[in-house]
């Protein structure tokens, strides 16, 4: 095996040599660099294909095996994929969109020009294009967006010799080997067994015996993240989709998960930065979309900190009076930020994982309101000993103490409802981030300090 450390330099140097002695040895060399090749996962070789020379790229995925190549591709951006498509030979590239996985080239599809889109269907084997084209009319965050056709379905009455036998017929096409499906005469999904129990089982044991006849699968227009949620949960390989027949369309395997879980973190924390979610790689996206994905939410957060400006001027007579009031507002404000980041956090990140709904609402309010108790008495009883010891007059320490209680129980509160009312509105609770529940802090925390002060030291 070659080792996972080899220089990716060295290794696109080899293969270059390779290439260009495959180019005057066609038989010999060629064997050379595919045993080479083996060696290498498929994310390795789209890594080595897209540096090198488009050339020899085209050379290159015409000497792998097709079901590799097809592979490789997916690992690829839409536009590559389809650049190379294009340019390839045509019986290479029919030959690669045979092998692809249906659900990766219905991505191809969807990301490319319609006009492109065209071009690869009519690639496409006919016995195929009724498939791709109804997974096309699926929303791409959906399940139905999300799966593959390429699963194993048997009949209730088959045995498990027959079934066993089917699968050396078909099994090169089949996405995830691991279940086998089963339907009824109307496609309808009745049971699923594993393969192992089926080859354990004697070859005369029919289907029936050996299939869970209450099989978890997921419709085809739920969306993508309750499928990650159930796979999660259940610990599957793959998850059968179905129409609002009970019919079966597909399946949704572990590996597409991995990546809607990726995608759908990326967002979460690209949210949570109040930054509008982007697709692009960080260091190739345009200057303009970086901007444009950023600026929305600054301009919001600006406007919302206004208030902070205007309570201040409200309150500047306080100021002018006592001089120490201003030097505890970034202890207050940093303090309420912070708690109210914390809580909406936590929320954020257990609505994702299915621990708190939209009808947690009101055991949310009393958890984080007890929380923000307890944690804004300890910060209270801290900054009160730190103001005295500091000299900072009695009267003035119990008002922070108190108005540090008050925010940090305030914005705790505030942190973890606003998630959940986005989600019943329909928003993304993330958007609910740190930035944004930091600038309401201060405004609150702001009112109540000065409201405090005036209360506590008979302040007018």
């Amino acid at each position: 095996m070659l080792e996972q450390t080899l220089d990716l330099d060295a290794l696109i140097a080899t293969v270059n040599n390779l290439l260009d002695a495959a180019g005057d040895d066609s038989s010999t060399q060629k064997t050379v660099l595919l045993e080479y090749l083996n060696e290498l996962q498929p994310f390795d070789l789209a890594n080595v294909l897209s540096r090198l020379e488009f050339s020899k790229q085209l050379a290159f995925l015409s000497i792998l095996p097709v079901d590799t190549a097809a592979e490789v591709l997916s690992h690829l951006e839409f536009e590559h994929q389809y650049r190379l498509l294009d340019h390839a030979d045509e019986q290479v590239a029919r030959a690669i969109l045979a092998q692809m996985a249906s659900d990766s080239l219905v991505d191809l599809l969807g990301a490319i020009h319609p006009l492109q889109a065209n071009e690869i269907l009519k690639r496409l084997p006919p016995e195929d294009l009724d498939h791709i084209r109804q997974m096309m009319t699926y929303p791409p965050e959906s399940a139905g967006g999300l799966m593959t056709v390429s699963y194993l379905s048997v009949r209730a009455t088959w045995t498990a010799e027959q079934v066993i036998a089917h699968f050396r017929k078909v099994g090169q096409t089949v996405e995830e080997a691991g279940y086998v499906y089963v339907i009824d005469q109307y496609g309808r999904l009745v049971g699923v067994a594993s393969m192992r129990e089926v080859i354990l089982a004697h070859p005369t044991t029919p289907i029936s015996e050996i299939m869970v006849t209450k099989a978890i699968s997921i419709p085809v227009d739920a969306d993508q993240e309750e499928a990650a949620r159930l796979l999660s949960q259940y610990d599957f390989t793959s998850l059968p989709v179905t129409d609002r027949a009970g019919r079966m369309v597909g399946i949704i395997t572990a590996d597409d998960i991995l990546d809607v879980v990726e995608e759908e973190a990326t967002e979460d924390i690209q949210r949570l930065g109040g930054t509008s979610p982007f697709d692009s790689h960080y260091l190739r996206a345009p200057l303009t979309e970086l901007y444009s994905k950023r600026i929305g939410w600054l301009l919001v957060l600006l406007i919302t900190g206004y208030l902070t400006g205007t309570i201040m001027s409200r309150f500047e007579n306080l100021l002018n009076e006592v001089i120490m009031l201003a030097f505890f507002i970034p202890l207050l404000i940093d303090a309420g930020g912070n708690a109210g980041s914390q809580a909406s956090t936590l929320v954020i990140r257990a609505m994702a994982l299915g621990e708190v709904e939209s009808r947690d609402f009101l055991r949310v309010i009393w958890r984080e309101a007890r929380v923000g108790i307890l944690l804004g008495a300890t910060l209270g009883l801290f900054a009160y000993a730190r103001a005295l010891l500091l000299g900072t007059p009695a009267d003035l320490g119990l008002t922070v103490a108190i108005s540090l209680c008050a925010i940090v129980l305030i914005s705790s509160t505030i942190g973890a409802i606003l998630p959940i009312i986005g989600q019943r509105i329909g928003l993304d609770p993330a958007v609910f981030s740190s930035p944004l529940i930091t600038t309401i802090s201060d405004a609150v925390g702001l009112l109540i300090y000065f409201e405090a002060a005036r209360l506590i030291m008979g302040l007018s």
